[in-house]
This record gives structure tokens, C-alpha cells and sequence, in this order.
């Protein structure tokens, strides 16, 4: 099949150019104030992920996953979603735990799961930047490739099954379109019509191997056809960009079209993880063709277009940011440890009876003498 230049599958959708000039025949007509919250949270995000890497440098975390140069979509996304009593989930992979944080999940609370310790809404049982939280709606990710897929398009079809107008978000890199779960997810959500959005971010990189040697594809959109889902390429580091499509493809999924896959092309700056030198397997210039697409300095851009953002009040908010993450990082680091008791805690919906005794016996173990 001839694919045009003109195909969704092919076409890389964009709204800004490199300059943070909107088009305005595809501008999603966000408010001032949306804009000056989505500059915001990439802001925080960018700030956040520095001083997270240099703990882990420190050895003051044990592990963490940067997002750098890929904010847009979890951002965009994050901005997206419903909330209310009918609520969107999202299955993450391993860079879209920030999507917590625009849905107001506590900062403190974001950072003690770095730390595992008392302050853990997991109680420490999961390793960094494996964020989750029920209070927001998202689900743990596990760090093997793709098992989030099939249980996000499984969640959607549940959706469905009970008439909610909610839908499930997930996400992947571009070397899980290579894995099984996702052949089967896409298969099911294509036969179903699931309330579902697949976002893939194809930062070209599946930890050491560029996309060109794992998938004879064109695109990773395209993938989507065989399996009766539409496939939408767009710039991933373009943020109204990315809140357009994730927006229509909820939009599609609420009104009974079905699920859409995204590709969002964009890059990780960074290494794949704290474990990774990725100077091993890329090209410095490579890296510096991509820092001049970077997502929040483009966003920036429009934000000065608009009269949304001076020098003087962005200096100001990286300073209120800054000292946001360090006065969390300042009180995370002091609180103790886990409980030995809440190895009971959120294992049973009701605790049977041996581990009732085991606690009780646990409990006088710990108790302090008298």
C-alpha cells in the first residue's frame, strides 16, 4: 500500500512551529490560564526530574527514570483527562508518573515513593519511579515491557460494560510495539471498540536500540490498521499538539468510536534510567539536533507570543518551583521507614485469620517494654 505524505499514519500533526508560532486552523483554543498551568507543570516537571537524578547520584534514592525532553505528553495528557465521579485512568510506562502530579496527587507524596519510606502511599513495596496512586487514578507499572497494555484495553472494555463515560489512557515506548502484549491489546481493542487511547512516545530509543532495527514499519502509527484502529502521528514535543489529539481520541472513545493509537514522536534527552549511559549507543549531535526541539523551551515561546510569560516571571517561577521540590525533598528524606505492620495492610480486602494472629504477635513484638 501507498502510504501519502498527507496520511495521519505518516504526517507528523503539529500546532506549534519551531519558533512557538500556533496554526490556528489547529489550535485547540486553550485558555490563558490552562496555558500558564501546562507551562507551569512543565516547568516543575523539568526541575523535578534534575534534582531527583542528582539524589540518585548521591545515593540518596536508589533509581529513577527522567523525562527530559519528552514533558509534553504527560503533561498534555495529564491536562486532558476527566476527572470527577467518572473518572479517566491512565496505565503508565516509565515516564508518565507526572500525570499524578496534574492531577493534584501531593507532592510529598510523589517524592516519598522515590524514598520508599513512611511517607509511601505504597508503603515502599514498589522501586522508584514505579509511581501509582488511587486517589488519582493510576495504575502501578511494572518494568516489564508491555503488560500495561492488555490491562488498560481489559479496564476500557470494563468501562463499558457498566455505561460509564469514563476511558483508559495507556502508554508505551516504541519498543513495545515489538512485544506480544501489545499485538493483543490492539487486536482486542480494535474487535471491542474499547473506551481506550494507546499513547506511544517513540523517544527512538528502546533503552540502546533506535527504532529503525526493531520494527520494518514506516511508522508505529501505521501499526494500528491492521488491528481496525485509527493511528494518529503527532509531534510529541509540542504540547497543544498532543492535547488535541489526546483530547479527540478521548472524545472518540466516550462517544462509542472506539480506541485510538497515537504515536508521539519526541526523544528522551537523557539516559533510558539512572543504570544507563547512553553515550554507548548515540551521537552527541544527535542529542544537540534534538535539545533545539526541546518541549518546554517551544512552549515558552508561544507563552512570550501571548504576553503569558516575561524573563522576570520566569525567573520568579523556577524559583518557587525550586524551593517547592526542595522543601519536599526536606521533609520526605527525614520520615522513617515503613511500619514492619504494614506488611498487612492492602494485601486483603478482608485479612483472614492466620494473618490476624500474625499481625497481633507482630504487634507485641514491637511494642515498646514497660
Amino acid at each position: 500500500m501507498d502510504l501519502r505524505d498527507d496520511d495521519p499514519d505518516v504526517a507528523l500533526l503539529r500546532v506549534l512551529d519551531d519558533e512557538g508560532v500556533a496554526d490556528p486552523s489547529r489550535d485547540p483554543g486553550l485558555s490563558a490560564d490552562t496555558l500558564r498551568r501546562a507551562y507551569r507543570e512543565l516547568c516543575r516537571l523539568r526541575l523535578l526530574d534534575a534534582r531527583m537524578t542528582s539524589l540518585q547520584r548521591q545515593g540518596r534514592i536508589s533509581f529513577y527514570g527522567s523525562c527530559e525532553g519528552q514533558e509534553a505528553v504527560p503533561i498534555a495528557t495529564g491536562l486532558a483527562l476527566q476527572n470527577g465521579t467518572q473518572p479517566d485512568w491512565v496505565f503508565p510506562a516509565l515516564r508518565e508518573q507526572s500525570i499524578m502530579l496534574v492531577r493534584g496527587f501531593p507532592l510529598r507524596a510523589f517524592v516519598a515513593q522515590l524514598f520508599g519510606n513512611e511517607g509511601d502511599v505504597l508503603k515502599g513495596r514498589q522501586m522508584p519511579s514505579h509511581h501509582s496512586g488511587r486517589a488519582v487514578h493510576q495504575v502501578s507499572w511494572s518494568s516489564c515491557i508491555g503488560p500495561q497494555l492488555p490491562q488498560a484495553v481489559g479496564a476500557a472494555w470494563a468501562m463499558r460494560a457498566r455505561k460509564t463515560s469514563a476511558a483508559a489512557v495507556a502508554f508505551l515506548g516504541d519498543g513495545a510495539t515489538s512485544q506480544g502484549d501489545f499485538h493483543a491489546a490492539m487486536n482486542f481493542a480494535g474487535l471491542w471498540k474499547v473506551p481506550c487511547v494507546l499513547v506511544c512516545q517513540n523517544n527512538h530509543w528502546s533503552i540502546s536500540v533506535p527504532t529503525e532495527r526493531q520494527t520494518a514499519s514506516r511508522t508505529l502509527a501505521v501499526k494500528a490498521r491492521a488491528y481496525g484502529v485509527p493511528g494518529v502521528r503527532v509531534d510529541g514535543n509540542d504540547l497543544l499538539a498532543v492535547f488535541k489529539v489526546v483530547s479527540e481520541g478521548l472524545s472518540r472513545a466516550r462517544s462509542g468510536g472506539g480506541a485510538t493509537f497515537i504515536e508521539a514522536v519526541t526523544y528522551r534527552m537523557g539516559p533510558h534510567s539512572t543504570s544507563d549511559d547512553p553515550t554507548r549507543y548515540r551521537s552527541k549531535a544527535e542529542v544537540e539536533a534534538w535539545a533545539r526541539k526541546d518541549p518546554l523551551d517551544r512552549l515558552r515561546k508561544h507563552l512570550v507570543h501571548l504576553g503569558l510569560v516575561t524573563e522576570a516571571s520566569d525567573d520568579a517561577l523556577r524559583r518557587e518551583l525550586a524551593a517547592e521540590i526542595a522543601a519536599a525533598v526536606d521533609y520526605v528524606e527525614r520520615l522513617p521507614a515503613p511500619g514492619r505492620a504494614s506488611l498487612f495492610a492492602d494485601v486483603y480486602a478482608e485479612m483472614p485469620w492466620h494473618l490476624r494472629e500474625q499481625l497481633e504477635s507482630l504487634k507485641k513484638i514491637d511494642a515498646p517494654p514497660t
